[in-house]
């Protein structure tokens, strides 16, 4: 429960400063976010299948 309002307030902190960061800023942010993701993604998927 803890880590869901950690993970909430980063949200909110997250989007508070996207609003105020420029387009390309943002930009990367979310391709940064996105691969990391995906990576992310990729690994539970091996693991599950192991």
């Amino acid at each position: 429960m803890l880590f869901l309002v950690a993970a909430l307030l980063l949200l909110g902190f997250a989007l508070g400063t996207v609003a105020h960061a420029p387009l390309p800023v943002t930009l990367v942010a979310a391709a940064v976010i996105g691969v990391w993701l995906a990576v992310f993604a990729v690994r539970e998927r091996r693991r599950h299948q192991h």
